[in-house]
């Protein structure tokens, strides 16, 4: 059996985990999805950590899983509990002492998101309806769930900070991209992974919350890494 410890990103709770979370315990695992103090504007990505850690306690055999802004916090994580396996989910990958304010810049978002929407015919500036922008292959009653019951005020004050590793913790880390993201477009993610991590990502169907519409191929994917170890 293993620990399954599932990190979410920005301005939510973890309740998107829940598909995903119940294909894990059918397969007989723990799984610990701990909500982070996004709107907590005392918070920086040291408590979001701690919040992490305390909800393992002093369970083993973790795997992480950390899905976009959760990437930030994920290898702190692996800096203070034994982790077997880092799998990060559409997520961000930082650099040492990038702050996640510089993130967007640094790794080119801006210009890539622009060449994609234009690809989709999306005019310059147009606001984009978020059932279409992230959760498009997501079913419709969990996106409105989401967007409706989930959604929470994200502090900006862990974007201001430096990621303070100084190198990529030493687990075993995998990234898995969902290849139909209009917020994270795949062409831009696979190349953040391969200039950050060093290797390929491996690819899924999916919007940014592939955890929602494919569960259980994403518990396939996490089985196989784990298995593979």
């Amino acid at each position: 059996m293993a620990t399954y410890v599932l990190i979410h990103g920005g301005a939510a709770d973890a309740w998107y985990w829940g598909p995903l979370a119940a294909e894990l315990h059918g397969r007989g695992h723990d799984v610990v999805a701990p909500d982070l103090p996004c709107d907590d504007e005392s918070a920086g990505l040291a408590e979001y950590a701690d919040a992490v850690v305390e909800a393992i306690g002093a369970r083993t055999g973790l795997v992480v899983v950390a899905h976009s802004f959760g990437g930030f916090t994920a290898p702190l994580v692996c800096e203070r509990v034994p982790v077997e396996l880092l799998v990060l989910v559409q997520a961000q990958v930082p650099a040492p002492g990038e702050a996640p304010g510089q993130w967007w810049e640094n790794t080119g978002y801006p210009a890539a998101r622009q060449a994609d929407d234009r690809r989709r015919g999306v005019p310059e500036g147009a606001a984009q309806d978020p059932v279409a922008f992230f959760l498009h292959d997501t079913p419709a009653e969990l996106a409105a769930e989401l967007l409706t019951e989930h959604q929470r005020a994200q502090s900006a004050t862990p974007f201001g900070a430096p990621w303070p590793l100084s190198a990529w913790p030493q687990v075993p880390t995998r990234f898995l991209l969902a290849r139909d993201d209009r917020f994270f477009p795949a062409d831009f993610l696979r190349r953040t992974v391969v200039d950050r991590l060093g290797f390929e990502p491996d690819e899924m169907p999916g919007d940014h919350l592939p955890m929602l519409g494919h569960p259980q191929e994403l518990a396939d994917r996490l089985e196989a890494y784990r298995a593979a170890l």
